[in-house]
Parts: C-alpha cells; sequence; structure tokens
C-alpha cells in the first residue's frame, strides 16, 4: 500500500491531464562550456615601401636627357608660336649649362646607360626609369637621320612633312617628359608608351 501510493505521485504527474512534468522530476543536464581559445586580435598593416628620395631624384635627372634633346625639335614650332618660348625659360640656365659641357650628349648617355642601367646597386626603380630615359633618347634620332638622309629642302610637302613631323616629335618628348617627371616625384613608375616594353627587356 505504501508502495502504491508512492507510484500514485509519479502516475498524475505524467498523465494527459497534467502534460507538464515536476520541477522535483525534470533532469536538466549541465551545458557543458567549451571555451575557444582566443585569438589574438589580427592587426591588419599595409607594407608601406615609399620611393626613397634619391631615388626620385635620379629618376627625374634621366628623364632630363631626352628632352634636352628633344629641343632642337621644337625649332620650328618655337619660331611658329614665339610666346611659347617663355615656358622654357626655366630652364634655359640648366640648359646652358648642359651644352657648355663638351661631347654632353654622348657623355649623359653612357653615364646613365653604363652608370646606372648596368649598375646592380641602384634599386629597380631607378634603372627602369634610367633606361627608359636611354631608349627615348636613342629613338630621337631616328628623325634627324631621316632628315639627313631624304634631304627635304627648305620648301614644299617634304619640308611640310618634316616640320610636322619634328613638331610632333617635339610635343611627343615634352609629353614623356612631363609624365616622367611627375611620377618620378610622386614615386610611382611611369610607363612610356612605344618606350616601357623595350626597357622593362633591358632590365
Amino acid at each position: 500500500m505504501a508502495s502504491l501510493c508512492y507510484s500514485l505521485p509519479l502516475t498524475l504527474k505524467f498523465s494527459p491531464l497534467n502534460p507538464k512534468p515536476s520541477p522535483n522530476l525534470s533532469f536538466s543536464q549541465p551545458k557543458s562550456k567549451v571555451r575557444l581559445p582566443k585569438r589574438s586580435p589580427s592587426i591588419t598593416r599595409m607594407s608601406l615601401n615609399p620611393t626613397p628620395a634619391i631615388d626620385r631624384l635620379i629618376s627625374v635627372a634621366a628623364y632630363t636627357l631626352p628632352f634636352f634633346n628633344s629641343l632642337q625639335y621644337g625649332r620650328y614650332l618655337f619660331i611658329q608660336y614665339p610666346q611659347l618660348g617663355t615656358l622654357f625659360e626655366p630652364i634655359l640656365p640648366f640648359l646652358s649649362l648642359y651644352r657648355s659641357v663638351p661631347y654632353a650628349s654622348f657623355v649623359a648617355f653612357f653615364a646613365l646607360y653604363l652608370g646606372v642601367v648596368r649598375n646592380p646597386s641602384f634599386s629597380h626603380y631607378v634603372r627602369f626609369n634610367s633606361m627608359q630615359a636611354v631608349t627615348l633618347d636613342v629613338l630621337l634620332v631616328v628623325p634627324l637621320l631621316l632628315t639627313r638622309i631624304l634631304n627635304p629642302g627648305r620648301a614644299g610637302l617634304g619640308f611640310k612633312v618634316m616640320v610636322w613631323g619634328h613638331t610632333g616629335v617635339f610635343v611627343f618628348s615634352c609629353l614623356c617628359f612631363v609624365y616622367g617627371v611627375v611620377s618620378s616625384i610622386l614615386g610611382r613608375t611611369p610607363y612610356l608608351p612605344f618606350v616601357a616594353d623595350a626597357a622593362g627587356r633591358q632590365v
């Protein structure tokens, strides 16, 4: 009888009339706390590798070589538009110093090619920019050679074609000079058209 009385409340607690189990009979398993290893906060840092000032300066100086040698192609443009000469007045002292040195063009060319481009102690940035300047300087000789070979004269269609060609070469050289100098000052790598691929294969 005692066992019956003991089992009666258990039956009533789980009967359909009382579907909720008694709090005394509810067994809740303790939640296992799994501790994950703490990860140290990863700090993403940008790998800044600015171009040194000396590399920028050498690159700027390198692009002056083809620019100075291309000024001879702009004489027809200066004759037609004399006011353009005022834009180049700030560089006249440097141009006079450059032309005062005997064989300055050849000395600067070989000094830049042998002393910088072929010198592994300089960075790739300096060598690539110097090679672009050297390659552009070599290309500037082609119009002069064609003029001497074809001899277009001082009048006629051939002379007009020569004037247009020299003016185009001068404008192209000026644009390359401005682009190369500005990019070098900012520490960026300029890629000159018709020149960058050839220069990249030589460095």
